[in-house]
């Protein structure tokens, strides 16, 4: 387990800093040559992430800093997720009942690993907010990354600026084989970073966003997005979100507007590729514009197809797809007076 620096008291208010003589011993040899840290021989825990150079700082009282991530079945992204976090002062992963090796990996991190059910996006990051110690919260999926200049730019910023309500970042997704910036995937600014006493998590599943009671201001650091494993991925995903965006829409009781779904999805392709430079991403960049126009199709499909299910007095959740596995039902026939609380009830975890 690596040792706490050493501190000296500076000023009158009693801030400290970490003296720099002893950061440099540290990473020196007995002989005076650098040594290189092993992380074999570092345990990756909660003491290891310790901030270094510069404190987030507020009126020359320390703000402490706890990183929020939702997990189900992430193994394969969590660790760099986690690894690019470890500089805060807490961590909370909240899982929800992962099969795979997620929270082995996690507790590698942080002992705040709780495993509760699926209430949908918005609750449960909302719910890894409520679980944070601090009051000042970075919220994370599983499969971004805070980048070093990002981390830096944060403390910076924190001990620097106004007590916002909270700070955006640009998003920059990484997508077959290239980083994607156009076509309207980047900047893709979000608010990751925010007061909790002043911002939450709202907007509509799937498309959540941290809604602040307050000023905000831009970070000019990126978040790394590694959102899709491969094209048939980003198609599952586009099956999947489409399904949730149409359930939304029938709670809303949106119109199927015929119109919008011949003319929405060529304008969709157009924007993206033309007015907002796609091409310039080249072949991926063309792709990308087609599947965003195929997105919002599926979007109005999805939701003819589940008005003429309750039509047909069948459960539109009980159709099968994809990312239901083997926990898929047939569809069933309705009563002709179901009650929605009683329907909803009945859904598995169809949201994520």
């Amino acid at each position: 387990m690596r040792r706490r620096e050493s501190w000296d008291p500076v000023g009158s208010r009693g801030l400290r800093i970490p003296r720099r003589e002893h950061l440099l011993s540290s990473r020196t040899s007995a002989s005076g040559s650098p040594r290189a840290v092993s992380s074999a021989s570092t345990p990756i825990r909660v003491c290891r992430r310790q901030r270094l150079a510069a404190k987030v700082l507020r009126g020359g009282l320390v703000i402490p800093l706890t990183a929020t991530v939702i997990t189900f079945n992430e193994e394969d992204n969590i660790r760099d997720c986690l690894e690019s976090l470890e500089w805060v002062d807490n961590i909370v992963v909240v899982d929800s009942g992962s099969t795979d090796r997620t929270i082995e990996i996690a507790r590698e991190f942080t002992d705040r690993v709780v495993v509760t059910d699926w209430p949908g996006h918005l609750e449960q990051k909302n719910r890894a907010v409520d679980l944070s110690p601090t009051d000042w919260v970075i919220s994370l999926d599983a499969d971004e990354r805070v980048t070093p200049a990002l981390r830096t730019e944060i403390e910076e910023a924190l001990a620097t600026e106004p007590l916002n309500a909270g700070f955006s970042m640009p998003r920059l997704t990484w997508h077959l084989g290239r980083w994607i910036r156009h076509g309207g995937w980047y900047p893709d600014r979000k608010i990751r970073l925010f007061d909790r006493r002043r911002a939450r998590w709202g907007g509509v599943n799937p498309h959540d966003r941290v809604i602040p009671q307050g000023p905000v201001t831009q970070l000019r650091g990126d978040i790394e997005h590694y959102t899709y494993r491969s094209l048939h991925h980003h198609l599952e995903t586009i099956d999947f979100f489409t399904s949730i965006a149409a359930r939304e829409k029938e709670k809303q009781n949106s119109r199927w507007p015929l119109l919008s779904m011949i003319t929405r999805p060529p304008f969709k392709f157009f924007r993206m590729y033309i007015l907002q430079s796609g091409w310039r991403d080249g072949f991926a960049g063309f792709i990308l514009a087609g599947i965003g126009a195929l997105y919002v199709f599926l979007k109005y499909a999805r939701l003819w197809e589940r008005r003429s299910s309750r039509k047909r007095q069948v459960d539109p959740d009980s159709i099968p797809t994809h990312h239901r596995g083997p926990e898929w039902r047939a569809p069933r026939i309705l009563p002709p007076a179901v009650e929605e609380r009683d329907l909803q009830n009945s859904r598995g975890r169809s949201e994520e």
